[in-house]
């Protein structure tokens, strides 16, 4: 896990399970196979939290060292399971393999401990309720492949900390925000949400969104959704149409769900997002219904081809301008019969923009437009939006795409 090899999975599943048990998730450590350094971390975890949950490390081989560095945090011997060594060598003999001389290290137990038995693996678990100084602690050691760790979670240690917890239960709620900075959101949402103390706030910022998520325990569930719900409607209320989404629903999935409610169809013309746009969208389950498709015009030729935009606007303005982003937006609408139609052109970078009209432009800007056809109560319309984005290509292409999206979306909460 310290190694940029391996994702860790297993401490986000298990966070999950755990609010689900009314349990916060306080601190979270990843630590290298090194005895001392483990022994050290698993006392700070015990010393300052009522339940530790340990994955990996339960295996046969010398680094694995979980079982060893949590008795000695704990204070407590180690003894070898007879049963569990039987079982270990029944399990090997079953699939006609020797067991090697190290695997029996896998039926070493903590004193005092529940062993939890692997459906799916060699390495058992181990469940520890005990008392540390004048506190009741909890302690698990799960094996650290995901498939083990689940099933063993659920099959073992959900019903335990169920039956030993007190009824507590957590409510959330997740608000996001396109395109806005983090310290404006932070200074206009903290005064309220301050005044809430027994919700836990926290901002998130990033891929061109502001996420602000509340959570609140309380003895019932009622009691813990009443409050996350009215901080949230509050802060919704000091934000406004900034908030694109209240229950944690994507950008994309909040598009399509007011395509669906209007009736209308999008199509999309393509250059700098090279179709990331699209790809957003039909990630989307059920967004056939009302994204049509569209075209990457990352030639200018393509762009005239595809999205009828002419050969001497692309020539007099640049592929990277105004006239031709509303151009792309307007010509894959009337080419493909949507009613919306979004078109993206920009210089992705690291390298300058083409020869001719847009050789002097900056890396980084990007137009964006979206053409709407004329329908009952509202005329024909274009609108064009010209933005600066900084840092890499793989930014830039997000951040245009997230552009053209919330043009998208507040153009369509004016058309009601």
């Amino acid at each position: 896990m310290l190694t940029p090899f391996r994702q860790d999975t297993n401490s986000l599943y298990l966070t999950g399970e755990l609010n689900a048990l009314g349990v916060t998730v306080a601190f979270k450590t990843i630590v290298g196979d090194n005895l001392e350094h483990l022994t050290g971390a698993a006392r700070i975890a015990i010393a300052r939290a009522d339940i530790v949950v340990f994955s990996g490390g339960l295996g046969p081989t010398e680094d694995d060292l979980t079982r060893e560095a949590a008795a000695a945090a704990l204070g407590v011997g180690i003894r070898r399971d007879a049963e569990i060594l039987t079982w270990m060598y029944k399990r090997f003999a079953a699939r006609r393999m020797a067991m090697p001389e190290n695997n029996a290290r896998q039926a070493d137990v903590l004193a005092g401990a529940e062993v939890l038995m692997n459906a799916n693996g060699s390495a058992p678990g181990q469940y520890i309720d005990t008392v540390v100084g004048r506190h009741r602690k909890i302690v698990v050691l799960l094996p650290g492949p995901p498939k083990e760790l689940k099933a063993m979670f659920e099959a073992e240690c959900r019903g335990r900390l169920r039956a030993t917890l007190p009824d507590r239960h957590l409510a959330k709620r997740t608000l996001r925000m396109a395109l806005i900075p983090e310290s404006q959101v932070d200074a206009r949402t903290a005064p309220i949400y301050k005044r809430y103390p027994d919700v836990e706030t926290t901002i998130l910022a990033g891929s061109a969104e502001i996420q602000l998520h509340f959570l609140c325990a309380k003895p019932n569930e009622r009691e813990a959704r009443a409050r996350v719900d009215e901080l949230a409607e509050k802060v919704e209320q000091e934000m406004g149409e900034a908030v694109f989404s209240s229950q944690g629903e994507s950008l994309e999935e909040v598009v399509l769900l007011m395509l669906g409610l209007r009736h209308m169809t999008l199509a999309a013309a393509e250059s700098c997002t090279g179709g990331l746009l699209s790809e957003r969208l039909t990630a989307v389950p059920g967004s056939s219904r009302y994204f049509l498709g569209g075209a990457v015009v990352y030639a200018d030729r393509l762009k005239t081809t595809f999205a009828d935009v002419p050969e001497e606007l692309v020539r007099s303005e640049g592929p990277v301008s105004e006239a031709v982003a509303r151009a792309l937006a307007e010509g894959i609408r009337r080419r493909t019969g949507a009613a919306v139609g979004l078109g993206i052109t920009g210089i992705a970078g690291p390298g300058p923009g083409a020869p001719g009209p847009d050789a002097e432009k900056p890396i980084g800007l990007v137009y964006v437009a979206a053409s709407f056809a004329a329908a009952p109560g509202f005329a024909e319309a274009a609108k064009v939006v010209e933005t600066r984005i900084s840092g890499d290509r793989e930014r830039i292409r997000w951040w245009a795409s997230q552009h053209a999206l919330e043009l998208l979306r507040r153009s369509l909460l004016e058309r009601v």
